[in-house]
């Protein structure tokens, strides 16, 4: 069973009732701006990660694990809702989908992420993972203020065509379609998500298009992150969280 400490915080996987209720109160927080929690069907079948801080054991960041055992249980994940995913039911090997993660807004450490995924990581190398999948969300559902971020993700960070989600959602922004800007790469690195950044940074790739998912309130591109194309360095640094 997933457990890490390091420093302050600590990581584990809930195991009683009360632990899934602190992460969807936390999830609401972060989600539903302050509604009594946040939860839907795919609770039930996913695995909850905590990160809590051990002075105080107050929780400061969770989310949530489905591992699939390939390509084949793609449209059981909560991405196969919004994005046409059949390019990946030929995906052969273990993968996991990492949904609602989300850092108390009140909280600045990056160690907290730092942790969540060394949690990950951990996780990923117990299970033979080979592919890490999500949506990654932009706050609001403007489009306007990220398009330096969209644009250099249309530039940079496409995913490779054999695996390229197609669009399923009503309401969608085709960015790899409609920008014809360079992007401004300060304000692309402003713009873009922490958990985002990381993914990019890991070697991960996106969707051509984002969701405007109305009932979150958030833009979301389909991430994905092939394990093994993780370069060497930053394996070895996401493992020494692990360790």
């Amino acid at each position: 069973m997933l457990k890490l400490r390091k420093g302050r915080y600590a990581a584990r996987v809930a195991e009683t009732e009360a632990d899934v209720a602190a992460s969807l109160a936390l999830r609401a927080l972060c989600f539903r701006y302050g509604a009594s929690e946040d939860g839907d069907r795919f609770d039930e079948i996913c695995r909850h990660v905590l990160v809590e801080d051990s002075r105080d054991g107050a929780l400061v960041c969770t989310f949530r694990l489905l591992p699939l055992t390939g390509g084949q249980e793609i449209a059981r994940s909560y991405s196969a809702q919004f994005y046409e995913l059949s390019a990946l039911h030929d995906f052969d090997g273990p993968m996991v989908e990492m949904g609602r993660f989300c850092i108390d807004p009140e909280r600045r450490d990056a160690d907290i992420l730092r942790v969540a995924w060394g949690a990950m990581t951990s996780f990923v190398d117990e299970t033979g993972v080979e592919l890490l999948f999500g949506c990654s969300s932009f706050q609001g559902v403007e489009t306007a203020e990220y398009r330096d971020a969209f644009a250099l993700l249309k530039e940079r960070h496409l995913g490779p065509k054999r695996w390229l989600p197609r669009v399923k959602a009503p309401n969608v922004f085709r960015f790899a379609q409609r920008l014809r800007r360079k992007p401004d790469l300060k304000q692309a690195m402003l713009g873009m998500p922490p958990l985002l950044r990381t993914y990019l940074l890991m070697g991960g790739w996106v969707s051509d298009h984002a969701v405007v998912d109305r009932d979150l309130g958030t833009l979301h591109v389909f991430t994905g992150l092939e394990i093994g194309a993780i370069p060497p360095a930053r394996k070895r640094l996401l493992r020494a969280v692990a360790g």
